[in-house]
């Protein structure tokens, strides 16, 4: 049987779409064989945030030894020995990070005769919790939420999901770095604020909550502003108190929208995804929030929060043995959007 027409088993996954370069092989779309990350942060640190020039530059770097160490502990090699596809994130993301994974990606398919598809960075997220919970009853309700994006989404089946509502300015995570960045704390802000706030009070400043009412859509924009406002009338305030109120503040959106959502549709069970869905506030109030409406909580563990190619080896299995193929001239797209389904 020629290997591109063999049953997939074996998927390779690659992320470049910001400043993680990853590679991982999963079996089964839930089967985690190898899983390689190689952070940036260290490199963008002293900027106080991604430099996409100095990030597309550090993929080209890092992606060859990263993948033969994820195809090493696959057991497999440059060959591509047991691998039965290619996923590769080709948006959203930086347009330089992106052309480094998509185009590694084509030439391994080509070299190897395995089909190529490409995976939406957002929809992969969607996936990262049946890495680990492989029985998710449906339908779900998934908050999304990272440096770029804040959104809830329906899930009903895999690849089929319905967009309920989302953020109209900053993400979430994009204002945890903004905040973090104006008391002192540096970058990545999310992690900061998070070991922080354990020392300050919630409640010693009332920071807005935007967007009160019904609907699902976020906004953070005039919270940074406040947090700023509030900061400069009062230079003195307690960083850890200014911190432990602003993350209540986000947490409190959060989670009041998720509840809300998964009210409405019936779901079984809210489910969190994206680099803040590793903030221990966020996952305990979660988890309590649950257990109180009688639904379940999946929490994807914090590996599998951030960008990591398992999710996408994992989406991509999924769409390989449903049919989808992406040909040679697979483009990455920055802007690229996730769409409903349903």
């Amino acid at each position: 049987m020629p290997v591109a027409d063999r049953p997939i088993a074996r998927v390779l996954g690659i992320e470049t779409s910001c400043d993680e370069t990853a590679a991982s092989v999963v079996e089964g779309g839930t089967t985690i064989v190898s899983s390689v990350v190689s952070s940036q942060i260290d490199l963008h640190a002293r900027y106080g945030g991604v430099v996409p020039e100095l990030a597309g530059r550090a993929h080209v770097e890092l992606l060859t030894p990263v993948l033969a160490d994820a195809l090493e502990q696959a057991s497999s090699d440059h060959s591509g020995r047991g691998i039965d596809g290619i996923a590769v994130t080709h948006g959203p993301g930086l347009i330089g990070s992106l052309l480094v994974g998509v185009a590694e990606a084509k030439a391994l398919s080509m070299a190897w005769g395995v089909p190529l598809v490409g995976v939406n960075h957002l929809e992969a997220h969607l996936f990262a919790s049946l890495l680990e919970q492989p029985d998710l009853g449906w339908p779900l309700v998934v908050l999304l939420v990272s440096g770029g994006h804040t959104l809830l989404i329906e899930v009903t089946a895999p690849g089929e999901y319905r967009i309920m509502g989302g953020t109209i300015d900053d993400a979430a995570g994009e204002a945890f770095d903004k905040v973090a960045r104006f008391i002192g704390l540096g970058y990545p802000g999310g992690p900061a604020i998070d070991r922080i706030s354990a020392e300050g009070d919630p409640a010693a400043y009332a920071f807005p909550r935007s967007l009160p009412g019904d609907g699902y859509d976020f906004s953070f924009s005039g919270l940074k502003t406040s947090v700023v406002n509030r900061v400069r009338k009062e230079p003195d305030a307690s960083t850890a108190d200014v911190a432990a109120s602003f993350q209540e503040a986000v947490v409190d959106v959060l989670v009041t929208r998720a509840r809300a959502a998964a009210g409405a549709v019936g779901a079984r069970a809210i489910c969190l995804a994206g680099g803040v869905a590793a903030n221990s506030l966020l996952r305990a109030r979660i988890e309590a929030a649950c257990a109180e409406d009688s639904i379940g909580a999946f929490l994807p563990s914090r590996a599998l929060c951030t960008d990591n190619a398992a999710m996408v080896a994992a989406a991509g299995y999924w769409r390989l043995t449903r049919g989808d193929r992406s040909g040679l001239d697979l483009g990455a797209d920055p802007n690229l959007r996730l769409v409903s389904t349903v």
